[in-house]
């Protein structure tokens, strides 16, 4: 059957290009240290999360279609977790992210006060980045999940 490795290729080639620019968007905003740098380093972050989306779901569409291909994966239990995981960490997106990502693209277009990167900002990015790393952590048992098959 050529369709399954077909479909596992593309699910590790989506895991490499959708989530590996996802543990990087803290740090390349993190190293701004002006106003300027942090537009550009949010620019950067926007594209990588172009990756991070079409990756994203290109795993769940191939994750799914190896599981009707082979309905045993059902019921195996690092699959199911590793499927309600990633479905949860999709949920952070729209639901814990985006509240807390607006209000930085807001204060990004509209602050004009000069070069010096303002505490208000810090601190909207301290709980955005908490929120980033509780997700990647859920990806990073995701992909332990997967490789190792532990139950």
């Amino acid at each position: 059957m050529f369709l399954y490795p077909f479909l596992l290729t593309v699910h590790v080639f989506s895991a490499i290009l959708g989530m590996g620019p996802g543990f990087v968007m803290i740090p390349v905003v993190k190293k701004a240290k002006t106003m300027s740098q942090l537009r550009q380093a949010y620019q950067i972050r926007n594209q990588l999360h172009i990756f991070v989306m079409i990756g994203g779901t290109l795993l769940l569409v191939t994750g799914l279609l190896m599981g009707y291909l082979h309905p045993y994966l059902f019921s195996r239990g690092w699959y199911i977790t590793s499927l309600l995981l990633f479905l949860t960490g999709l949920g952070f997106g729209p639901t814990v992210l985006s509240p807390r990502s607006k209000p930085i693209k807001q204060f990004l277009k509209e602050y004009d006060g000069g070069e010096e990167i303002p505490a208000v900002y810090y601190e909207m990015a301290r709980k955005l980045f908490l929120f980033e790393r509780m997700e990647s952590a859920l990806f990073l048992v995701v992909i332990a999940l997967m490789v190792l098959k532990p139950f």
